[in-house]
C-alpha cells in the first residue's frame, strides 16, 4: 500500500533540499522517533559510502567479499530508511543487481543473496513504471532453465542447496520464481511474441515439456501492459492457451499452471476481456477440483487427489470475475456455495474439508483486496479497473449474502474456528449489518451455557475480529457500539481458573474491545448536550457501567489468582518455575489488566488503584506464581499514572522492607522471611516506570539496594538484582510512555469533546504525538553514580578473586556475577560500544574470570553459566537482545493482522500498534546500525568461548556452543579465525585433549540447526583444511568407534556436509556489462558516491588479483582432492573414516573442472570394492567423470523452415504434412550407409509436435563430428585409465560379478546410476568394450535370476542409448548382437523381471529417433500376443513393446496400426493378465488421439473408429433382453463358441481398456463411448457387494469412472436418452450414474434449462417406479438434486407430491380356504407411495435448517404413518432422520413451527410408534 502522502508541501520541499533529492519511499516511522532531525544527514552518509563502495567493488572486480558486503550493507539501509534513495539511483541498484543476478558462472548462494535484493528494491512496483525500468527476460529464463532443468545435478557434477539457512528457509526455486514475478512488469512489449515463439515448440501434451513449456508460462506472461499494447501482450494467446484449457479433463499436472496464469491475467485486466462464454466451465471445475464425496457410490479418481488446483489461484480468479455488466458470475458463485453449503457443517468432516476452510477464508479477503485497489489505493502506473466493471454496492452485498451461511455453519468446525473468524473479519468490512447481527444472535446464548465451552470460545474468536467494525458502528451499523457493555460484562465469568482454553480467550476478548475504546463515564452528557443522537445517548448511559466492569474483572482476577495459589502442593515439589500454562495465563491477565488501565479515566483508574494496592499489601504472597500475578497488577498500575501509584507503593515497601531488615540475622539467612520476599519482589516490579518519576525516591532507592544486593539468600539477592536492573533500565533508554488509543491520555467529555466519538477508530499517523521518555542529564548521572556505588566493588572483588588474594566461597562469586550482569543489562545503551584495544576493565575481569574457574574449580558450573551470559551480552547487547527483539517483530505481525483494516489500507490501525511500531522501528536502528565490526576485542571473548565450548562438562559445552554460533552469525568474518582453533582438537598428533575436548570441537563444526555450519563454510581456504582433519581425526587417540555418541557425531556431520554443500565457485569474474552500470552509478549526483571512482591503474591490479583468484580456487580445489586421497591411502584409517572420505570425495565432481585423474584412478578401482556402499558412490563418481569427458559433438542451427519436406501452417498441432518426415514408416528406413548418412534424424520427441521453432539445432554431419574409435595414444590420462581398467579382462570379470550379485530379494529394480555409467562407456569409447562384455552379456541373459537379468537390462539399455553417434556399420553390428539377445530374454522373462525389461526398453527408446530404432521395433513387433509360454509371457511381451512405444508418441503411428491390427481379432483373450495388459496397451495406442483446440486428425488410430467396430461385436449383447452372466467355459471345449460368449469375453477386455484410460487420457469419453453406457447400466450391479465376478466390478467401476467425467453440454442430450431401459438393475444404476454426473458437471446442466428438465421428468418418473429399489433410489436422488440447489422446491413440486400421496387405495376382501388377505392394486400404491417418498425427500433435502415449507410437509407426512408397508417404513425412516439431523439446535428451529404443529410433531417423535 502507498503510505499516505505527506499533508504539507512545505514539509516535503524542507526535507527534499536536505537530501537533494526526491526520496522514492521512506519508512514513514522514522518521523516520530525522538531523533529524528538527525536522520537525513545520517542516512545520505551512508547511501553515499554504499554507493561508492558497491560501484568501486564492480570495478575491481571483488565480488568477493567486496561487492557481497555491500549488497548487503544496501539491504540493511532499506530495512532502516525503507527505498530513500531518488528514482535514478533506484533504477541503476535495479540495474545492477539484475546484472549481478545473471552472471552465469555464479556461485548459487551468492546468486540467491542478489536475487532476494533484487526482489526487494522492486517489490513496490508502483514506484517504477515501464518508463523508468525495463529488464530483458532471456537472462532470467537461461538462469532458471540452468538451475531447474539442470543437465548435470542428476549426475553429481552440481550441488545445489537444497535450502540456505538464512531469516526464511527458502530453496533457490522459490527465490527465482519471486525474482522473475518482481521482474515481469518490466519485461519489453515484444517480450510476449519472443517467449511464444521460445516455448511454443515444446507443447506436446503427451510430453513432459508441456508441464516445461506451461510452468514458463505461468511464469513469464507478461499481464500489465496497458490496453493500447494488449495486442502485443495476452491477445497473442489467450484464445489459444484457454482453448486447450477447456478441452482438457483429466487434470493433467500442467492444468495447474494455467489456472495461476488465467487467475492473474483475470486479475491484472479486469473489464478487458470478456469471460462470460467461459464461466459455467470455470466453475464445473471449481467445484469438481474440491474432491467433494456425492453419490452413493465412494470411488474418485485417483488423479483428483494430487493434481487439485490451488484454492488461492482460484480465489484471486472468482474475485476478479465478479462484478461487471453480466452479473454471471455472482449467479454461479451462489450456485457454488448453495450447492457445497451442507458440507460446512460441523458433523462433517474428510480430507476435502482442509480445501472447503480455505476457499471460505480466502475468498473474502480477496474481495476485500480487489475494493481496495478499486476504491482506497492511491492510483498507480498500472491500469485502473474501467468504470463498467467496478464493483457496485449492490455486488458486494450479494456477494457477503451468498458467503454468509456457509461462513456461520464452519464457525464450530472440526478445524477450529480461525478460518470462519478470518472470513467474517473481511465480510463484516463490507457488510457489517449482514455479518454481525446473527454473529451475535449465536454469541450471546454461548455465553450464558456452561455446558458447550467449544460454542463459546468459537464464537468468542469470531467477535475478536469483528470488533473493530462492531465498534466503529458508521452510517451502515449505527447500533453496533450499543453491543459494547453487555458483551463486556457477560464475558467476564469467562475468567475462569478451572478452564484454562476459555480464560484465555476471555482474556483476548476483553483486551481486544477495550482497545478500542476509552472507558469514561459521560452518562451526564445526556443531561449537558442536546445535540446527540438516540444511539449516542444509549451509549452515553451505558457507559456509566465502566467503573463497575472495571472492578468486577478486578475482583475475577483476584479470584483467579487465589485458586492459583498453590503454596502446600509447591513446597513439597520445590519447584521454583510456573508451569507452562500458568505462565501463559499470567501473560494474558497482566496484559488485559494493563489494555484496561490505560484506557481507564483518571475517576476510574483512582478507584481501581485503591482496590488493587490494599490486596497487594493486606496479603503475602509467594512469589512463584500468585506473587508474580499481583506483583504485574501492580507494575500495570504505576506504569500508567507513575506519580499517583509510586506514592502508594514506594514508600509502603520501603517502610516493610527496613522494617524487617533491621536486625542483623536476617541478612544472612538461607531462607528468608515470606513478607521480605514478597515486598522486594513488589518492589522491584513497581520501578519499572518512568525514570524521572523514580529520580524523587533516589535516596530511598539506594539504601534499599545497599541493604539486599548482597543478602544471604539467593531468591532475596536475585530480586534485589532484578530490582536494580529495573531501575537502570528505565533511565537509560528510550520508550514511549502511554500507549492509550487516543493521543494525550483519555479525558473526560466536554461540550467539545465526547469521547463516544472515538470508540473503534484508528490512530491517526500524522497525528500520534507519542509521549517519549529520552533520558536526561539528571538520569544519566544518578545511573553512572549508582555504577560507581555498586558496580565497581563486585568487579574489585572477583579481581581479587583471580588473584587468589581473597577467598570467596562460589556462591559469592555467582552473586557477584549476577550483579555485574544486570548492571550490564540494565545500563547496556549508556556504555560505550566495544572499541577494540582499550579494553574496559569488566573484559580483562571475565578473560581472568574464565581462565581462572576454569583451571581450578572446572566444576562451578553456575559460575561458568553466568559468565556465558555476560560473554553473550557483551557480544551482542545494545539496548535489547535480537532474538527478543525478533519474537517482538512477530507478535506485533500477527496483531497488526489480525486487526489490521484491509479494506482502506494505508496503515489505519490502532494508535497503540502504530506506538509500538515506531518502538520496533527504534530497536531495530539500535540493533543494526552499528554493523558488526569485528576487533581484537571480539576475537578474545570468541576465543573464551570457545574454551568454554571445548571444557568438561557437556551442560557448559552446549550453553556457549549456542552462544558461540550466535556470534558466528553476527560477526560473519570471524569464523576465519575459529576454524583453525577449532581444527587444532582434531589433530590426530596431539596427546593432550581429553574426550570432552574432542567431543566439544565436533560439535562446534557440526553448528546447531539454524546456524553456520563451520564444517562447511563456503570457501575453498576453509574447506581444504576441514574436510582432511576430520578424517584425519579418525587416528586421533580420542577417537573410539565403541563411543554411540561420537559415532552419531560424525555421521551427523558428514551427513549436514551432504546435506548442504553446493558447488563452489572457481570463476569469479564479473562481466564488462556490470562494470558499465556501475561506472554510471559513479557518476551519478544526489549524493555523491563517497570514494571516487577506481583509477586505471586501480583497475588493472583489480583484474590481476581477480586472474589470481580464480587460479588460487583451481589450486585449492586440486590440493583438497590430493588430500582426500592421501587420506585414503592411509592404512591406518578406520574404515568408517574411509567411508566418509569417498563421501567427500564424491562432493569434488563439477561441471567446469575436470577431476584430476589421480581421482580418476581411485573411483575406478573402487568399482570393484569390497563395501558395496563405496561401489555405489563410484558408480555414481564414475557416470559423472564419463560425462565430464565426453567430447562435444557439434551442433548446426537449421531453420526447420528451409528443410525439403516443409509446407507452410497456420497455429495447426498434431500430425502434419509438414512433420510426416520425422515418423516412422517402415518403407522409408535408413538401411544403408548412404541413407543413415543422409537421414536427417530428430532425437527429440516434441519437436515439430506443435510449431517449429524459429531455429532446430541439428547434429553436424558425421565427418564434421569428433573421430570416433580413438586409439590409446590419441586420449588424454583420465580416458587412459578408463580404457585400460575397461579392457582388462579380470576387471570386468569381476564387476560384472558385483553387479549381477543379489542386493536385496525382491527389491533390485533397474538403477538408472548403472545405466548411465554404461551409457557414458559406449559414448566415449564406442564399442571398445563390446568384445569384453559380450560374453558376459549371453551368460546373463541365460540366467533368469533377477539381479543378473537386471544387470543385464541395465547394460542393454546402456549399449542403445550410448550408440546414438555411431557410424553406421558398428550400429548394425550391434544390432545383430543385441537382437538374439533380447529374443532370448524375452523368452526367459519372469514376474520379478519383467519390470525391469520394460524399464529397458522404455530408457533405451526415450528421446531417440524411432528410425534409428527400427530393429529393435521391428524385433518387438514380431510375435505378440502367441500363447507359447502361457499368458503370462504374452502379457510381459506387451508389457515391454508398450514400454517402447508410449515414449515415441506420436511418431510412430504406423506401428501403432499395425498393433491395433493385430490385437483386435484377439481381444477376446481369456486370461486376466493378458486382459488388464491389453487394456493398458490399448490406452498408450489411443493416447495420441486427443481432442484438444488446433489440432489435426492424428494419424495414429482413432477412437471413433474402434469403439465403432467394438460396438457392432457387442451387437448380440446390446440387443438381447436376458441377463448377461459371465460364460467361464471349460477350456478344452473344441470349436468356435457361440458370438455371445465372444461378446461377453471381448466385453471384459473393453471395460479394462475403459478404466485405464479413464485415469490417463486427457479428454473425456468420446461420444462413441457413451454409447457403452445402457450396456454397463445393465451388468453393474446393485448391491456394494465384492463376491460379484471380475466383470460385474469392473462395470460399476467404469460407471463410477464416467460419472465423474467432464461433460460438455452436446453430449447431454446423449447422455439422458438412455433411460428407457427394460431390466430394474439398468435403472437404478442410471441413478446413481446421474447423482455424481450432475453434481460434477453442475454448471454445465445449469446453463442449459432443456437438460435441467430433462433431468428433473426422468427423476420423477423413476419415483413411480414398479420396482421399490427403484423409488427409493429415485427419493435419495432427488433428496440430493434439491440440497445442492441443482432443482428447487417450488409450489407445482410439492402439489405433485400431495396429490400422488393422496390416492386412494381401495380394498378389495377375497375368502380363500378361510383366509382374509387384504388386496391393494399395486398401482395405486406405488403413485401414493411416489408421493409419499417425494415429501420425504424435500424434508431430508435440508437436514441442518428448517425452511417455511418444511413445517407443512411435516405434518402432511405423518398422516400417513399407519399406511401400509412400503410406506409406513418410509415414514418413519424420514422422521427418525429429521430429529437425528435437528436435534442438535432444536431450540432454535421450534420457532419456526406454531403451537398446534409443534404438538403433532412432539407427540410423533416421542410416539410409541416411533420404538416400535
Amino acid at each position: 500500500y502507498n503510505e499516505p502522502q505527506l499533508g504539507d508541501c512545505d514539509m516535503k520541499k524542507e526535507g527534499t533540499e536536505l537530501l537533494g533529492f526526491v526520496p522514492q519511499k521512506e519508512i514513514v516511522y522514522n518521523e516520530l522517533l525522538p531523533y529524528k532531525d538527525k536522520l537525513d544527514e545520517e542516512s545520505n552518509e551512508i547511501l553515499a559510502e554504499i554507493k561508492g563502495n558497491l560501484g568501486r567493488a564492480v570495478q575491481l572486480r571483488e565480488i568477493w567479499p567486496g561487492v557481497l558486503f555491500w549488497t548487503r550493507k544496501l539491504s540493511t539501509y532499506m530495512r532502516l530508511y525503507g527505498r530513500k534513495f531518488s528514482k535514478e539511483d533506484h533504477v541503476l541498484f535495479v540495474k545492477l543487481l539484475y546484472e549481478l543476478v545473471t552472471i552465469p558462472k555464479l556461485e548459487i548462494s551468492m546468486m540467491q543473496s542478489f536475487a532476494r535484493l533484487l526482489i526487494t528494491l522492486l517489490k513496490k512496483k508502483e514506484l517504477l513504471s515501464r518508463e523508468d525500468l525495463e529488464l530483458p527476460w532471456r537472462p532470467l529464463y537461461e538462469l532458471l532453465d540452468r538451475i531447474l532443468y539442470s543437465k548435470t545435478e542428476h549426475l553429481g557434477l552440481n550441488w545445489f542447496p537444497r535450502y540456505i539457512f538464512s531469516s526464511i528457509c527458502s530453496s533457490v526455486e522459490a527465490v527465482l520464481k519471486a525474482l522473475i514475478k518482481n521482474c515481469r512488469p518490466y519485461f519489453p512489449e515484444s517480450a510476449t511474441q519472443e517467449m511464444l515463439d521460445e516455448w511454443r515448440p515444446l507443447m506436446c501434451p503427451f510430453n513432459l515439456t508441456m508441464q516445461k513449456a506451461m510452468g514458463y508460462f505461468e511464469l513469464f506472461l507478461p499481464t500489465t501492459l496497458p490496453p493500447e499494447l494488449h495486442d502485443k501482450g495476452f491477445k497473442l494467446w489467450f484464445d489459444e492457451l484457454i482453448s486447450l484449457w477447456v478441452s482438457v479433463q483429466n487434470l493433467p499436472s500442467w492444468e495447474v499452471s494455467l489456472v495461476s496464469l488465467f487467475a492473474r491475467l483475470a486479475n491484472d485486466n479486469i473489464g478487458y476481456i470478456d469471460w462470460d462464454p467461459y464461466i459455467p466451465k470455470i466453475f464445473t471445475r471449481i467445484l469438481r477440483s474440491l474432491n467433494l464425496p456425492v453419490g452413493s457410490s465412494e470411488m474418485l479418481v485417483s488423479r483428483y487427489l494430487t493434481n487439485a488446483y490451488d484454492i488461492s489461484h482460484v480465489v484471486i480468479w472468482i474475485s476478479a470475475l465478479l462484478g461487471g455488466p453480466s452479473k454471471q458470475t455472482q449467479t454461479q458463485l451462489s450456485g457454488l456455495f448453495n450447492s457445497i453449503t451442507s458440507f460446512f457443517h460441523p458433523s462433517n468432516h474428510g480430507r476435502w474439508l482442509m480445501k472447503l476452510m480455505k476457499l471460505l477464508q480466502r475468498l473474502p479477503a480477496s474481495v476485500v483486496k480487489r475494493l481496495h485497489r478499486e476504491r482506497y489505493r492511491t492510483p498507480t502506473w498500472l491500469t485502473p479497473v474501467p468504470e463498467s466493471h467496478l464493483l457496485s454496492e449492490q455486488d458486494i452485498t450479494d456477494f457477503v449474502e451468498s458467503m454468509k451461511q456457509p461462513v456461520l455453519l464452519a464457525m464450530f468446525s472440526k478445524t477450529g474456528s480461525l478460518d470462519a473468524a478470518q472470513a467474517l473479519q473481511n465480510l463484516a468490512l463490507l457488510r457489517p449489518e449482514l455479518v454481525i447481527p446473527p454473529l451475535l444472535e449465536k454469541t450471546y446464548p454461548a455465553m450464558e451455557t456452561l455446558t458447550e465451552p467449544h460454542q463459546l470460545t468459537a464464537t468468542l474468536s469470531c467477535m475478536i475480529s469483528v470488533a473493530q467494525s462492531l465498534l466503529a458502528g458508521g452510517q451502515r451499523f449505527p447500533e453496533g457500539p450499543t453491543h459494547m457493555l453487555p458483551l463486556l460484562m457477560r464475558a467476564l465469568p469467562g475468567v475462569d481458573p478451572n478452564d484454562f482454553s476459555k480464560c484465555m480467550i476471555t482474556f483476548q476478548f476483553l483486551a481486544t474491545f477495550v482497545t478500542f475504546v476509552p472507558l469514561v463515564d459521560c452518562s451526564a452528557a445526556v443531561q449537558t448536550r442536546n445535540d446527540l443522537t438516540q444511539v449516542e445517548k444509549q451509549l452515553c448511559s451505558a457507559s456509566a457501567e465502566f467503573e463497575y466492569f472495571v472492578l468486577q474483572f478486578i475482583d475475577r482476577c483476584f479470584a483467579l489468582i487465589e485458586m492459583s495459589t498453590l503454596e502446600q502442593t509447591r513446597e513439597e515439589m520445590e519447584t521454583e518455575k510456573m508451569t507452562n500454562l500458568e505462565s501463559l495465563v499470567e501473560l494474558g491477565l497482566s496484559s488485559t489488566f494493563c489494555t484496561i488501565l490505560i484506557q481507564c479515566s483518571m475517576e476510574i483508574f483512582q478507584v481501581a488503584l485503591e482496590k488493587v494496592f490494599n490486596f497487594a499489601t493486606t496479603n503475602i504472597f509467594e512469589t512463584h506464581v500468585a506473587g508474580r500475578m499481583v506483583a504485574d497488577m501492580c507494575r500495570a498500575a504505576t506504569k500508567c499514572h507513575p506519580a499517583e501509584a509510586l506514592k502508594l507503593f514506594l514508600p509502603h515497601c520501603c517502610n516493610v522492607i527496613l522494617q524487617i531488615s533491621d536486625n542483623e540475622e536476617v541478612l544472612n539467612e538461607e531462607e528468608l522471611d515470606k513478607e521480605l520476599m514478597w515486598n522486594l519482589q513488589l518492589f522491584s516490579e513497581v520501578t519499572r516506570v518512568g525514570g524521572d518519576q523514580l529520580l524523587v525516591y533516589r535516596s530511598q532507592l539506594v539504601q534499599i539496594l545497599q541493604l539486599t544486593l548482597h543478602l544471604k539468600c539467593k531468591q532475596g539477592y536475585n530480586l534485589a538484582c532484578k530490582l536494580l536492573y529495573h531501575i537502570l533500565r528505565s533511565m537509560s533508554i528510550i520508550y514511549p510512555r502511554e500507549y492509550c488509543s487516543v493521543p494525550g491520555g483519555v479525558q473526560q467529555h466536554s461540550d467539545t469533546y465526547l469521547p463516544i466519538k472515538d470508540w473503534g477508530q484508528p490512530g491517526d499517523l500524522f497525528n500520534l504525538d507519542i509521549q517519549w521518555h529520552v533520558p536526561s542529564t539528571e538520569e544519566k548521572e544518578f545511573v553512572f553514580y549508582l555504577l560507581d556505588l555498586l558496580l565497581k566493588p563486585e568487579l574489585q572483588r572477583l579481581q581479587e578473586y583471580t588473584q587468589g588474594e581473597q577467598d570467596i566461597s562460589r556462591d559469592e562469586v555467582l552473586q557477584s556475577l549476577s550483579i555485574v550482569q544486570n548492571c550490564l543489562l540494565g545500563a547496556g545503551s549508556l556504555l560505550p560500544p566495544l572499541q577494540g584495544e582499550p579494553v574496559p576493565e569488566i573484559l580483562t575481569l571475565m578473560f581472568i574470570c574464565t581462565d581462572h574457574i576454569l583451571e581450578h574449580s572446572e566444576d562451578d558450573i553456575k559460575s561458568l553459566f553466568s559468565i556465558i551470559k555476560i560473554i553473550n551480552d557483551l557480544l551482542h547487547f545494545k539496548g535489547s537482545h535480537k532474538h527478543e527483539f525478533d519474537s517482538r517483530w512477530r507478535s506485533f505481525s500477527l496483531v497488526k493482522n489480525s486487526m489490521e483494516n484491509k479494506l482502506h489500507g494505508s496503515k489505519q490501525h490502532i494508535r497503540a500498534l502504530l506506538i509500538d511500531r515506531v518502538v520496533l522501528q527504534h530497536e531495530l536502528r539500535n540493533l543494526t546500525k552499528e554493523g558488526c565490526c569485528y576487533r581484537s576485542v571480539h576475537q578474545d571473548l570468541i576465543n573464551d568461548l570457545l574454551r568454554l565450548s571445548t571444557s568438561h562438562y557437556s551442560q557448559v559445552r552446549s550453553k556457549a556452543q549456542n552462544v558461540l554460533f550466535t556470534a558466528l552469525g553476527t560477526y560473519s568474518l570471524c569464523c576465519r579465525d575459529v576454524y583453525p582453533a577449532v581444527l587444532e582438537y582434531l589433530d590426530p598428533d596431539r596427546t593432550d585433549v581429553t574426550q570432552q575436548q574432542f567431543k566439544g570441537a565436533l560439535y562446534c563444526l557440526l553448528g546447531n540447526r539454524s546456524g553456520i555450519c563451520l564444517a562447511n563454510l563456503q570457501y575453498w581456504d576453509c574447506i581444504t583444511l576441514t574436510w582432511p582433519a576430520i578424517i584425519r581425526s579418525g587416528m586421533s587417540p580420542c577417537m573410539s568407534l565403541e563411543k554411540p555418541s561420537v559415532v552419531r557425531l560424525f555421521d551427523d556431520l558428514a551427513d549436514k556436509i551432504h546435506r548442504q554443500y553446493e558447488t563452489i565457485g572457481v570463476d569469479f569474474s564479473i562481466p564488462e556489462s556490470c562494470v558499465d552500470v556501475a561506472l554510471k552509478m559513479m557518476k551519478s549526483s544526489n549524493p555523491e558516491p563517497t570514494p571516487c571512482a577506481a583509477s586505471e591503474q586501480e583497475e588493472l591490479e583489480g583484474r590481476k588479483r581477480q586472474e589470481q583468484k580464480n587460479k588460487d580456487s583451481v589450486q585449492k580445489y586440486e590440493k583438497l582432492v590430493a588430500d582426500l586421497l592421501d587420506c585414503l591411502h592411509d592404512r591406518n584409517l578406520p574404515w568408517k573414516f574411509k567411508q566418509i572420505a569417498v563421501g567427500f570425495l564424491s562432493l569434488m565432481l563439477r561441471d567446469d573442472h575436470p577431476l584430476p585423474s589421480s581421482a580418476v584412478f581411485f573411483f575406478i578401482e573402487s568399482l570393484n570394492h569390497d563395501s558395496l556402499l563405496v561401489r555405489n558412490v563410484a558408480i555414481s563418481a564414475v557416470s559423472g567423470i564419463l560425462k565430464q569427458l565426453k567430447r562435444p559433438h557439434k551442433k548446426v542451427a537449421v531453420n526447420p523452415y528451409d528443410l525439403p519436406d516443409y509446407i507452410s501452417y497456420s497455429l495447426l498441432t498434431g500430425d502434419r504434412p509438414d512433420n510426416q518426415w520425422l515418423q516412422y514408416d517402415s518403407s522409408r528406413l535408413p538401411r544403408s550407409q548412404q541413407d543413415w548418412d543422409e537421414c536427417c534424424f530428430i532425437e527429440k520427441t516434441h519437436w515439430g509436435y506443435s510449431t517449429w521453432p524459429r531455429t532446430l539445432m541439428l547434429y553436424a554431419p558425421p565427418d564434421e563430428q569428433p573421430k570416433q574409435g580413438k586409439t590409446r595414444q590419441e586420449m588424454n590420462e583420465s580416458e587412459q585409465i578408463i580404457y585400460d581398467h575397461f579392457s582388462d579382462q579380470q576387471f570386468i570379470d569381476q564387476f560384472i560379478h558385483y553387479l549381477s550379485l543379489e542386493d536385496r530379494k525382491g527389491r533390485d529394480l533397474f538403477s538408472p546410476r548403472r545405466f548411465c555409467l554404461f551409457k557414458g562407456l559406449f559414448r566415449n569409447f564406442d564399442d571398445a568394450f563390446l568384445p569384453l562384455l559380450k560374453p558376459h552379456m549371453e551368460r546373463l541373459v541365460a540366467d533368469s535370476h533377477e539381479s543378473t537379468q537386471c544387470c543385464v537390462a541395465e547394460i542393454i539399455s546402456g549399449l542403445i542409448r550410448g550408440s546414438k553417434h555411431w557410424s553406421y556399420s558398428k550400429v548394425e553390428k550391434l544390432w545383430a548382437l543385441l537382437c538374439p539377445l533380447l529374443r532370448k530374454a524375452l523368452s526367459n522373462i519372469t514376474i520379478e523381471t519383467y519390470a525391469d525389461w520394460g524399464t529397458c526398453i522404455a530408457t533405451a527408446c526415450e528421446s531417440r529417433d524411432p528410425r534409428k530404432l527400427h530393429w529393435l521395433f521391428e524385433m518387438l513387433m514380431e510375435s505378440l500376443v502367441t500363447g507359447e509360454g502361457g499368458s503370462f509371457m504374452d502379457a510381459c511381451r506387451l508389457y515391454v513393446l508398450q514400454g517402447g512405444l508410449a515414449q515415441q508418441e506420436w511418431r510412430v503411428p504406423e506401428l501403432l496400426h499395425r498393433l491395433l491390427q493385430y490385437l483386435e481379432p484377439k481381444l477376446t483373450q481369456v486370461y486376466k493378465n493378458v486382459r488388464e495388459r491389453m487394456g493398458s496397451v490399448l490406452t498408450y495406442i489411443f493416447m495420441i488421439d486427443v481432442n484438444l483446440p488446433h489440432t489435426q486428425p492424428t494419424m495414429s488410430p482413432r477412437i471413433a473408429e474402434f469403439t465403432e467396430r467394438v460396438l457392432a461385436r457387442l451387437k448380440p449383447l446390446t440387443e438381447g433382453e436376458e441377463e448377461i452372466q459371465n460364460h467361464v467355459l471349460e477350456e478344452n471345449t473344441v470349436g468356435d463358441q457361440d458370438e455371445r460368449t465372444q461378446a461377453i469375453k471381448l466385453l471384459k477386455t473393453v471395460l479394462k481398456w475403459l478404466m485405464t484410460s479413464a485415469g490417463r487420457s486427457f479428454s473425456s469419453a468420446v461420444p462413441e463411448q457413451l454409447r457403452l453406457l445402457p450396456l454397463l447400466f445393465k451388468i453393474a450391479p446393485v448391491e456394494n457387494d465384492d463376491s460379484y465376478d471380475e466383470m460385474k466390478r469392473d462395470a460399476k467401476t467404469c460407471l463410477s469412472l464416467m460419472s465423474q467425467g467432464l461433460l460438455y453440454s452436446e453430449q447431454i442430450p446423449q447422455v439422458l436418452s438412455i433411460s428407457r431401459i427394460s431390466s430394474w438393475h439398468a435403472r437404478y444404476n442410471v441413478l446413481t450414474y446421474l447423482q455424481v454426473m450432475v453434481f460434477y458437471n453442475l454448471f454445465t446442466f445449469l446453463s442449459d434449462a432443456k437438460a435441467v428438465s430433462d433431468v428433473r421428468a426422468l427423476v420423477l418418473r423413476l419415483l413411480e417406479d414398479e420396482q421399490l429399489e427403484v423409488r427409493e433410489m429415485a427419493a435419495t436422488t432427488l433428496s440430493g438434486f434439491l440440497q445442492c440447489n441443482f432443482l428447487s422446491i417450488d409450489e407445482p413440486l410439492q402439489a405433485h407430491f400431495e396429490a400422488l400421496s393422496k390416492t386412494r387405495l381401495a380394498k378389495r376382501k377375497r375368502r380363500e380356504l378361510g383366509s382374509v388377505v387384504d388386496m391393494i392394486s399395486s398401482a395405486d400404491l406405488v403413485r401414493r407411495h411416489a408421493g409419499v417418498l417425494g415429501l420425504s425427500a424435500c424434508i431430508l433435502s435440508s437436514p441442518y435448517d428448517v425452511p417455511t415449507w418444511m413445517p407443512q410437509i411435516l405434518i402432511d407426512l405423518s398422516a400417513h404413518l399407519n399406511d401400509t408397508q412400503p410406506i409406513e417404513m418410509t415414514v418413519k425412516k424420514t422422521l427418525s432422520d429429521f430429529r437425528r439431523t435437528h436435534h442438535d439446535n432444536w431450540q432454535e428451529h421450534k420457532q419456526k413451527f406454531t403451537d398446534d404443529q409443534l404438538l403433532v410433531l412432539t407427540d410423533l417423535l416421542v410416539s410409541p410408534c416411533y420404538y416400535a
